[in-house]
């Protein structure tokens, strides 16, 4: 019994970690509103930039994209679509839209990063200042480009842009959760670290880089958060992106259940994944190299996702609570206790700030059967049904 109750009491404690990292990111995004600063930097000419959209099977959607990026291209600007491994006429819509289509076919190397790395090699031959990468699927802020070119070329870092989701009209899906789990994810929580000074995690669009920085980095592979290992090798490299949330990019969750629970998995898998794989190497590393911001993003990526943790939470609360009325120690039940105080209160503060608009108080009340749900998507993953490479999600569109 003393080494069952020691044990879920280490485990708690190890649960504070990411409970009190997402404490601190909460609490900090909660200062006023930023404001963009009245003289905000500008280039006297402005710098070459090179737009790289990957698309894989996008043909139904990347028109829209493409409208909002020319839009915005002065003409020493080039937008590139990086048609990968395409089963479909993604390419062809996509040259007839006006942009420059490089196709990639290799079944044997699969992924946005590959598709990335792909789309850099290309512009070796004629190198910009600056790289910027949106997804396929996304709508752009209008003056997006101009914006995020002249904070990048001010600090001289990568730069990310706040990336939120929407629910489609006319869903029947509701979104309603994963709309404010992905606000807290995207904006509350890169807010916070803002305000702190501190580096972000990359989100996979609206990412700009010198083209000194991207030109090396290392991008060609088949991970599923592509986005997270480039921010983290970038921290590694003393690169850390900066946040700038005044331009959003934004996009769709998918109308079908079939498309968003691939999409859920996919992010949940790659998530988890990483954090297992790489978080014990991070941390050794940032503490040897005395890299903060390294050590900041490793911290961040503790955080699992928001049903998972808050699972997790419950699920030792409940163990140590049983532990202790056998007569097991009362320290795992203290740490678990506050485990969930400060997770609940966390969560609070985050919907009453934030999100009440989006997720009314009512909703709260259909969160078991949501917890059940994501518990069942937890559970396939364990007994190996996993998503191995890259695939279009599926949007219901066609």
């Amino acid at each position: 019994m003393t080494l069952i109750s020691l044990g879920l009491a280490g485990l708690a404690g190890l649960l504070s970690i990411p409970v009190l990292v997402l404490l601190v990111e909460v609490v900090a995004s909660l200062k006023g509103a930023k404001v963009e600063a009245g003289n905000r930097f500008r280039f006297a000419n402005r710098p070459r930039v090179a737009v790289i959209v990957p698309a894989h099977d996008e043909s139904g959607g990347i028109i829209p994209t493409i409208s909002d990026i020319k839009s915005q291209l002065s003409s020493n600007d080039r937008l590139i679509v990086v048609a990968d491994n395409c089963t479909d006429d993604t390419a062809a819509v996509a040259e007839s839209a006006g942009a420059e289509v490089i196709a990639r076919n290799d079944l044997e190397k699969i992924g946005k990063g590959y598709a990335l790395g792909w789309g850099i090699s290309h512009l070796r031959k004629d190198p910009p200042d600056f790289v910027v990468v949106f997804d396929a699927d996304c709508r752009i802020q209008s003056d997006a480009l101009e914006r995020l070119t002249d904070i990048c070329g001010k600090l001289q870092r990568p730069v990310q842009a706040c990336f939120l989701m929407r629910s489609p009209d006319n869903s029947p899906i509701d979104h309603r959760f994963a709309e404010f789990a992905f606000l807290l994810r995207n904006w509350i929580r890169p807010f916070g670290l803002s305000n702190l000074n501190c580096p972000v995690q990359l989100m996979g669009t609206g990412m700009i880089f010198p083209w000194m920085t991207i030109r090396d980095a290392p991008l060609a592979s088949g991970h599923l958060v592509e986005d997270l290992k480039l921010g983290l090798d970038l921290a590694a490299l003393g690169k850390a992106p900066h946040f700038y949330p005044f331009v959003r990019v934004t996009s769709e969750f998918p109308k079908t259940t079939k498309g968003t629970e691939s999409q859920r998995q996919r992010w949940a898998q790659g998530h988890i994944g990483m954090t297992l794989k790489s978080s014990p190497r991070l941390l050794l590393q940032s503490i040897a190299s005395r890299n903060l911001d390294l050590m900041v993003l490793t911290l961040d990526l503790l955080i699992p996702p928001l049903t998972l943790l808050a699972f997790l939470v419950v699920a030792f609360f409940v163990l140590n609570s049983a532990i202790t009325m056998v007569g097991g120690s009362v320290v795992g039940l203290l740490i678990a206790t506050t485990n969930l105080f400060l997770f609940s209160a966390t969560i609070f503060l985050a919907w009453i700030r934030f999100g009440r608009g989006m997720l009314p108080g009512h909703a709260l009340l259909s969160i078991g059967p949501l917890l059940l749900q994501r518990i069942r998507l937890y559970a396939k993953m364990l007994l190996g049904h996993t998503v191995s490479r890259w695939v279009r999600t599926d949007r219901g569109d066609r």
